[in-house]
């Protein structure tokens, strides 16, 4: 049977339809699963019990079991889930001053290949279903304490967003809606891309979310070797599916810059990133590199990262060192994977 966190509200309502049962039921059982977060369908007792029985026999409420939790130093909870055909992905917990932050993966493994990263060593094992991919989100606010503490969302966990880009639609709907679904704010949810150049528009289209693009690099010589995805869509056709990014008012798409020791880390090439975003509503993410066993890259030093930043600042840029958590547990950026921790 199908686990009811993949449909959509549409879906769902055709499913009603079909089955001559009355369409307010749809919301009545949505805000049951998103918002009150019930596992089973015999706890929507505002239903009659023969629509009860009726979901119990088309559809199931899917768990993902949680196959281990690893714990930082500085509060962060790398999460192992493990799904029904037996792969398992990864998602993190990130404690902030007031809020927490959940990273999120789409896919299982990841087809970019970029060499920074450790989550694409393995390659593309598969797309996350829709309820996976809510299901991640579902399953840490049942674990929470306080979960009206999880208020932001970034899918920078396993895989490329973009490519399974129907799923993860559906996914930021139920996210996002205010009504029936999980009540996210659209500006405290951020999808992030290495570079599928043509799906970026229509994420602007589809949703208010917050766009992120991984950038790493100020020529295509560069780019390519480090993220293959440039072979296909360069940095021009990238910019340019940037430009027509509809973002909402007053937001900027986040440009992400991993900073590697005498890779990308010069002040040249700082300048030269500042001129490429300059005709775009930008703000720049500066990331240190986070190293793993058998990674080809190191760690700039703090000066470096510095002198990097200020030249940003001093070209108008809003420009932030982002020094991730989690490291202790290869829970930072580019080192999830997706396997049990022993």
């Amino acid at each position: 049977m199908m686990d009811i966190k993949n449909y959509s509200r549409q879906a769902f309502l055709q499913w009603l339809e079909d089955h001559n049962e009355r369409l307010f039921r749809a919301d009545q059982m949505l805000k049951w699963l998103y918002v009150r977060l019930a596992d089973r369908f015999d706890q929507m007792t505002d239903l009659s019990k023969s629509f009860r029985q009726l979901l119990a026999d088309h559809f199931t409420i899917q768990r993902l079991p949680v196959a281990q939790v690893l714990s930082s130093i500085d509060g962060t909870r790398k999460f192992l889930f493990q799904l029904e055909d037996g792969q398992t992905i990864e998602s993190v917990l990130i404690p902030e001053r007031d809020h927490h932050t959940l990273c999120l993966s789409s896919q299982a493994g990841c087809a970019q290949g970029c060499r920074f990263c450790l989550t694409g060593q393995g390659g593309l094992i598969r797309n996350l279903t829709v309820g996976e991919i809510v299901g991640q989100v579902w399953e840490i606010r049942k674990l929470m304490d306080d979960p009206a503490r999880l208020t932001n969302l970034v899918f920078m966990g396993m895989g490329e967003p973009l490519a399974n880009y129907d799923h993860l639609v559906t996914a930021l709907h139920i996210l996002t809606n205010s009504d029936w679904g999980m009540k996210f704010a659209s500006r405290r949810v951020t999808v992030s891309t290495a570079g599928l150049a043509p799906r970026i528009p229509d994420l602007g289209h589809d949703t208010r979310v917050n766009l992120a693009v991984s950038f790493n690099a100020v020529d295509d010589e560069s780019r390519s070797r480090l993220m293959p995805i440039n072979r296909k869509y360069a940095i021009d056709h990238l910019l340019d599916a940037c430009r027509h990014y509809p973002l909402p008012g007053g937001r900027k798409i986040t440009f992400e810059y991993i900073l590697f020791k005498d890779v990308n880390d010069s002040p040249d090439h700082a300048r030269k990133l500042a001129k490429l975003l300059a005709p775009l509503k930008a703000k720049i993410n500066l990331i240190p590199f986070n190293p793993y066993p058998g990674s080809a890259f190191e760690r700039p030093s703090q000066e470096r990262i510095e002198a990097f930043q200020n030249v940003l600042i001093a070209r108008h840029f809003t420009s932030v060192v982002r020094y991730s958590k989690g490291l202790d547990i290869m829970a930072a950026c580019g080192q999830l994977r997706g396997t049990l921790n022993r």
